[in-house]
């Protein structure tokens, strides 16, 4: 046995000196009582109260800022982030778009989260919405409705502020990042869908008109089934994504090269015709 093979084994999994400064800072934040923007000690004190170099705080710094935890202000200074989700937003998205198989599997479980959440919360939602949340709701789907379709990014921008006003008067910060996390996953994503149709368009506009509506009513039971309305073509658009994704991927794992009596085609005919 190779006397050096358990040294090397414990050098492995021992955690990396950037992993341990980065504890070291979350520590420092959480025994300090720090908030969200409130300011890091400098570079060069943050070396004295961790015992470490300005490499290794360098590199934690990085790796904690990628994770929102902290923010780094060129010419100002390194400061408690503001938590967002922005990590998983991204780990979301690419995981969305690493594999053409999976992406509209990913798609509809999103789908599937947003609409627990907002359908979940049905009843406080209603209960919090004020008349100058609704007045602001039924303003975005009027803009909806004047910029239409065919202005992709103004529609869809209207569309993310309407859940995001619709959430907001909860004032449960993680339930409103999560909700706008999963859209701005989908809005990332979605582009490989086809395209709305006039009648989608149309159902998009009706269904957000119906939320406004049920809320002002007090109609929970409505506003839910206004929600599943608005979220319905979205997972028929889905579905029919997968089956062609599913169909092209039946043809090109062996029809295209055979014949129709199933023998075998030479790659250059097959070309050919």
């Amino acid at each position: 046995m190779n006397p050096s093979r358990p040294q090397e084994f414990r050098t492995a999994v021992r955690p990396s000196l950037r992993q341990e400064v980065a504890e070291a800072i979350k520590s420092y934040i959480l025994d300090n009582r720090l908030k969200p923007g409130d300011p890091l000690p400098s570079e060069a004190e943050l070396c004295t109260a961790l015992g470490a170099s300005r490499s290794s705080i360098r590199e934690a710094v990085k790796t904690l800022a990628v994770l929102d935890i902290v923010e780094v202000r060129r010419g100002h200074g390194t400061y408690v982030g503001r938590l967002g989700l922005s990590a998983l937003v991204e780990g979301l998205a690419f995981r969305g778009l690493l594999s053409p198989k999976d992406d509209f599997r990913v798609l509809a479980e999103l789908i599937e989260v947003r609409e627990l959440i907002e359908c979940g919360l049905a009843e406080r939602i209603l209960a919090t919405l004020a008349p100058e949340d609704l007045d602001a709701l039924d303003g975005l789907v009027d803009e909806m409705d004047l910029r239409g379709a065919h202005d992709g990014e103004g529609f869809a921008a209207c569309d993310r502020a309407f859940h995001e006003r619709l959430m907001e008067p909860l004032g449960n910060r993680l339930v409103s990042q999560l909700s706008l996390a999963f859209w701005d996953v989908y809005a990332i994503v979605a582009p490989h869908l086809q395209g709305l149709t006039a009648e989608d368009e149309a159902g998009t506009i009706a269904d957000h008109r119906a939320i406004v509506r049920a809320a002002r009513e007090g109609d929970a039971q409505g506003f839910v089934r206004a929600l599943a309305g608005h979220y319905a073509p979205v997972r028929r658009r889905l579905a029919d994504a997968r089956t062609a994704t599913g169909a092209a991927d039946a043809t090109d794992s062996g029809t295209a090269d055979t014949d129709p009596a199933g023998a075998e085609v030479p790659e250059k005919a097959a070309s050919i015709a």
